[in-house]
This record gives C-alpha cells, structure tokens and sequence, in this order.
C-alpha cells in the first residue's frame, strides 16, 4: 500500500473515532474556542477604535492647533488670530468667496444618562457656520440645526443610543439651560457622533473665554496644505501648526491601538498555553487509550509517518472546529457592540462600535492551528514511536 493511501486509511480511521472521546475531544475544543474567542474580542475592540479615530480625519480638510500642543484639548488660539488664519492661501472658498473654515471651542460637560446610572464625560464642540460645507459626512437624522446665540445643542447619534441623549433633551451647564434641537450622524465612523455640537460664539461667551481650541480648514487642493503651513510660518503674529486632519487622527489613535494589540496578545497567549497544555493531556491520553490500535497498525505494515499524520490531523481538526466556534462567539456577543475609551485623562470618552473583521476570523483560525499542531506533534511522536511488541504484550 502507498504512503499516500496509508495515511488517507489511518487518518479516516482515527477521525471516525472522535465522537468516542468527547470528554477529551471537548477539552481541546473549549480551550481553543476561549483562545481564539478572547484574542479576537480584543482585537475587534481594537479595529474599531482605529477606524473610529481614522473617520474623524479627512484628507481634504486640515487642522491648525497652537504650537506645541500636541492634542486640540491642550491647544489655545486667541480670537483675534483667527482672521489671519482663515484668510490665508490654501483654503477651499464657497461660491460666495467665503473661506471654508472653522475655529472651533471645546469643553468637557457631564450629563445624566436617560435611566438613571453615573454621570458621563461628553465633549461639547463650537463650531461656525460652514459646516456643512467643512464636513460634507455630517448630516442631521432628526430635528434641525442649532441657531447661533441661543442654547440649542445637537447630538451625535452615538450618544442618542447609548446613553439616551436625544432630541428634547435639556442639559444643565454653566449656569444655563440647553435644549438639544437636533440629532446628526454621520456617513462613516467618526469621532463626532459621540459629541455634542453648538455655535462656537455662543459657548465662548457661556464660557467666558477668549479662544479658540482650534481651526479646521477644507484645503483648496492637492497641494494647499504646504502653501497654507508656508503662510502661517511666515505670519509672525501667528505661532500655530498645521496638520493634515487624517495624519493627525491616525497619530492620535496609533499609541492606543498598540497598546490594545499587545492586551490582545498578550491575554491570547496566556490563554494560549493553558490550551496547549489541555491539548497534549488530551491528545496524551488519546495516544495511551489507542495503544492496541496504533500497535497492530504497525504491526500489518502502517508506517509511522502515517500515525504522525492521523494525530496531527485529529488535533487540527479540533483545533480548526474551536477557532471556528470562539469567533462565532465573538462575533455574536461583540461586533457592532458600542464601547468607549479615552485618548487621554484630557479628552471626554469616545464611543466607537466594535468590528469582528475576516480578518480577525482568519488571525484566529491561525493561532487555533498553531496551537493544535503544537499540542498535537509529541503525542503523535510518541504514538510513533511506540513499540509494537510492547503495547500488544501490554493488552495480552
């Protein structure tokens, strides 16, 4: 008989065979499942904080901060800089000729989730007139927008769902009242549904301030954004930076995402050796209670490379149905699951939906392999390696 039909015979053999030893079989399976179960949970968590970071920046548009602040909540403008900023060249015009740009005032507030349950940190964003034009991926799903002068607020949809916060809505805050009027979301994901929106004007005088965290601008061009640092550099009135809005959310969110990355690995592989080691007892005593049967394989001509492959290919088997169900798992309880993280102890908590990706899936069937080919290969040696003469002496 060939290698090749040696193997097929024996691996055949050894699979329908499984079902006789669940206990053992269940035990790779629930291990691996909670491998690849957490280890892909975490990394959902992780992609859709990148990509809710990366929503919030744009190519196109660009964003001027103080200098040296390395953050929008750390950076101050004074109001009266703002003219020769938006005026500069490399900024997109509307057909009136007006500049597309905003400056734009943060503030952190807290608000009482409809329900009852703590209180929340929420950014609260001024912002100008041209908005729709700025940041054409907004758009308003319920009520209307908010009239410059008054205390009227809209809120991103993030918000709405999760913690209640919708159209009708009144918040209590420096010393006013605040209606919410309106309710947007937005094309992608973004930053900006788990804020709240209002005239910039309006919340510096609530505030009593005089600047500006920052200015965003739609840039004219592929070009523009050089022109426009070379024209702030050159204004020796100005001390601000310059940033590509897409360059500098994806920085932003970088550090986090790593550290994310490495929880995730770091738990999986924890995890990952408390598998393994279930994996070569189970697979241990598999070998031991198929002594008699590996023997007389042996004994009418079966050779060892074909007992190896039946081994390994019952482990990855298991292996593979594990990983298939820990993502299963994940993908049911997580994706699309909304949770929020910080940036920095400076910056109010960013909503964002986990994402269980193919990719994910894909990542996690490979660990779930690695595993099982580990866990499957010094059982299937030794099930080699056992001696025929012996393991038959030891049943007779």
């Amino acid at each position: 008989m060939s290698a090749l039909r040696q193997i097929s015979a024996v691996v055949g053999m050894n699979l329908r065979t499984v079902p006789k030893r669940t206990g053992a079989s269940l035990v790779i399976l629930i291990g691996i499942a909670g491998v690849v179960g957490v280890l892909v949970s975490v990394l959902a968590m992780a992609v859709g904080f990148s990509r809710t970071i990366a929503g919030a920046g744009s190519p196109d548009r660009a964003l001027i901060l103080s200098g040296g602040a390395l953050q929008e909540a750390m950076s101050s403008i004074p109001r009266d800089s703002v003219a020769n900023i938006v005026n500069a060249p490399g900024i997109a015009q509307d057909p009136q000729g007006r500049p597309i740009a905003s400056a734009e005032a943060l503030a952190q507030i807290q608000v009482e989730p409809r329900g009852g349950g703590k209180p929340i940190n929420v950014a609260l964003r001024g912002v100008g007139s041209t908005e729709p034009e700025l940041r054409p991926e907004i758009h308003l799903i319920a009520g209307r927008m908010f009239r410059p002068g008054l205390h009227e607020l809209i809120v991103g949809r993030s918000l709405e769902s999760r913690y209640g916060i919708g159209l009708g809505s009144h918040l209590e805050f420096q010393n006013g009242d605040w209606r919410v009027v309106g309710v947007f979301g937005s094309a992608g994901p973004s930053t900006l549904e788990s804020q709240i929106l209002t005239d910039a004007q309006t919340l510096l005088t609530a505030y009593q301030r005089t600047w500006f965290q920052s200015v965003t601008v739609r840039l004219a061009g592929p070009g523009a954004l050089d022109r426009l640092k070379h024209a702030l550099a050159a204004d020796p009135t100005l001390h601000v930076n310059a940033y590509r809005e897409s360059t500098y959310a994806a920085a932003q969110s970088r550090a986090l995402n790593t550290v994310l990355k490495w929880i995730g690995y770091f738990i999986g592989g924890m995890m990952a050796a408390g598998a393994l080691f279930g994996a070569l007892n189970s697979l241990y005593a598999s070998v031991s209670a198929r002594s008699l049967e590996i023997a007389t394989l042996r004994a009418i001509g079966f050779g060892a490379g074909s007992v190896v492959v039946s081994v390994l290919a019952e482990a990855l088997l298991l292996s593979v149905a594990g990983g298939l169900v820990g993502a299963l798992c994940a993908w049911i309880l997580f994706d699309g699951h909304v949770s929020s993280m910080m940036l920095s102890g400076l910056q109010p908590p960013i909503a964002f939906a986990m994402e269980v990706t193919p990719r994910l899936v894909v990542l996690g069937i490979i660990w779930a392999c690695v595993i099982g080919f580990a866990g499957g290969l010094f059982p299937a040696i030794r099930a080699a390696r056992l001696p025929v003469a012996q393991a038959l002496n030891a049943v007779v």
